[in-house]
């Protein structure tokens, strides 16, 4: 398999860069149990990488829930701010981040989490947040108008790199198949490190599907590799 060279890294964060998809599951399941109902794999998969205004209407519409999209929303942010305090980092992250940075790769991270819940899920993990150029949060940023599978974060985050690299000369490192798609659309190569649960022919449209990110080899896109 070619792969194209590549020049600036784009990061999602939940669930690639931290682990805090299952404290989203937790949160959610608490919200629709009080109506009766699950959160399954299906919906799961539909909500994955979606900006929170989205995720409140997938939830509400896909599971019935007698409440409307914004009371399910005011609930979900009360619930975060309590739950989503520590998150850890997932493994390979910490070293191919400091890697890039060390080798002076310009990274940034495109995540569809508001300003926010960003920050409060960011704060123990200071240290390696600040090697990032930018942050851009899809749910809070004005530019940002359409949430994943659109193009747009992608297209706004590569703009904000100070030599505004073409997107494709940007790699997006992706769990979820609405942030490849985004991927795709904007013109960008895509890895993608999925959940058990996703299935396979919604991996289709990556440029790479990784079980960890301790698996990447940065050479493989033209990137400095490990020592």
């Amino acid at each position: 398999m070619q792969f194209k060279k590549v020049t600036h890294v784009i990061f999602d964060m939940d669930g690639l860069l931290i682990e805090s998809e299952s404290f989203y599951d937790k949160i959610i399941n608490d919200i629709v149990m009080v109506y009766g109902k699950e959160y399954n794999d299906d919906c799961k998969v539909k909500v994955l990488g979606t900006p929170e205004q989205d995720t409140a209407k997938i939830v509400v519409e896909e599971l019935g829930l007698p409440i409307t999209p914004q009371e399910f929303l005011t609930i979900y942010k009360k619930k975060q701010m309590t739950e989503l305090t520590n998150p850890p980092l997932l493994p390979g992250v910490r070293e191919l981040v400091k890697h890039l940075y060390k080798n002076e790769v310009p990274v940034a991270v495109a995540t569809s989490s508001s300003q926010e819940s960003m920050e409060l899920k960011t704060k123990p993990h200071q240290d390696l947040f600040k090697l990032f150029q930018h942050i851009v949060c899809g749910s809070t940023d004005p530019d940002v108008k359409h949430g994943k599978p659109a193009p747009d974060i992608f297209l706004v985050c590569a703009s904000r790199f100070p030599d505004k690299p073409d997107p494709s000369s940007c790699i997006v490192f992706e769990d979820a198949p609405n942030g490849v798609k985004g991927a795709q659309s904007a013109g960008m190569q895509s890895v993608m490190v999925p959940a058990p649960y996703i299935p396979q022919e919604m991996k289709k449209n990556a440029t790479l599907v990784l079980d960890s990110l301790t698996q990447f080899k940065p050479e493989l896109f033209g990137l400095p590799p490990f020592e």
